[in-house]
């Protein structure tokens, strides 16, 4: 038997089907590569350059209203359109001259901005818990909604935190994309929940739950969510957020269930300010069920969260060389990153 925490080794995620190298005895190497400057910006709550902030103008010409909640509006360029030509989804598939290998179709889509706040310089992590809660709201109503267009089979609810990520604008916010089919990461997800439904007449997310419940790469838990480094995590301190009960979507919750959902987004972003004491950033998005008319009974609500920093607030994981040619690779283990947020979290 090798030791998870000594030996090279790869971890199977069964979410997708995927695997990941694990190389814990790399964890002292020295690092001469990229140094990053840690961010300490100190950002004032309206700034009159912004495009999110209220009575502004966005890029696109438009103004913002005065609003003081949350504040949603069609991406003023969006990556997807909604009135892109072509018939039905199925006909729309094109070969493209005298070749069976290049194939495009045509995608429609919608792409939103949720503003979580009309302050500039708060983040989930500094938001009150009322506001989180309305943040929970937007996203509940703008899946209701736009679940309900006829051509949308898939709502992809996203924030990208932070210049590390590619977010253009500190003000925080998110992005909802509603897409005609299924985006490849749900998808997967969407094959190995079927496979393990069909194996085993149980939800795959149920059964791991249950048993990181009481292992070492739980971080926290409340009645409603619980948050786990997963044990297939590629990045140093990924995270997943988990619901308690089997929910396919964000419209399956109740009252209590939202506010539990925004209490573990706020303590797990406050958990990561606090890793190194910077403004941590992340890419985070739920995966939930698609709404293309299928019942979805292997859909299980889940969030993932994925942070760049490795070592500390100015050294990053890259993902490059065998990553790239290869599979993830990763030094730190999920189970010792999950110790590092727990002490963290113990003060806070």
């Amino acid at each position: 038997m090798f030791e998870l925490n000594e030996s090279s080794h790869r971890r199977l995620n069964p979410l997708t089907g995927e695997w990941v190298l694990v190389s814990p005895h790399r964890t002292d190497r020295p690092w001469q590569g990229q140094v990053e400057k840690a961010s300490r910006e100190q950002i004032a709550a309206y700034d009159p350059s912004c495009y999110l902030c209220p009575g502004n103008e966005r890029a696109g010409g438009a103004r913002n209203p005065q609003y003081s909640s949350t504040f949603i509006f069609d991406n003023d360029y969006s990556a997807l359109q909604s009135d892109a030509p072509g018939e039905s989804f199925s006909a729309r598939k094109s070969h493209l001259p005298d070749s069976d290998l290049l194939v495009a179709q045509v995608e429609r889509g919608i792409c939103r901005v949720g503003c979580f706040s009309p302050r500039h310089d708060l983040t989930l992590a500094s938001m009150s818990a009322d506001g989180v809660e309305r943040v929970v709201e937007m996203w509940s109503e703008q899946f209701r909604t736009l679940s309900a267009i006829e051509f949308v089979r898939y709502v992809q609810i996203f924030e990208n935190r932070g210049a590390l990520m590619g977010a253009s604008n500190p003000h925080p916010h998110c992005q909802i994309w509603a897409t005609e089919s299924i985006p490849d990461e749900p998808a997967k997800e969407q094959r190995e929940l079927n496979a393990y439904l069909a194996k085993h007449n149980r939800c795959l997310l149920c059964d791991y739950l249950e048993y990181e419940l009481s292992r070492e790469r739980l971080i926290l838990q409340n009645a409603g969510f619980a948050a786990i480094v997963p044990f297939w995590a590629v990045w140093p301190f990924e995270t997943m957020i988990i619901s308690r009960r089997h929910l396919p979507d964000i419209n399956h919750f109740d009252e209590q269930t939202s506010k539990e959902l925004a209490l573990t987004l706020q303590q797990v972003t406050r958990c990561y300010d606090r890793l190194f004491d910077v403004p941590f950033p992340y890419s985070m998005g739920f995966h939930q069920r698609p709404v293309d008319g299928e019942p979805h009974q292997e859909w299980h609500f889940h969030a993932h969260f994925y942070p760049p920093l490795l070592r500390s607030a100015t050294i990053r994981k890259f993902m490059v060389g065998f990553e790239m040619l290869g599979s993830p690779q990763r030094d730190i283990t999920a189970e010792s990153a999950a110790e590092k947020l727990r002490q963290v979290c113990a003060t806070i």
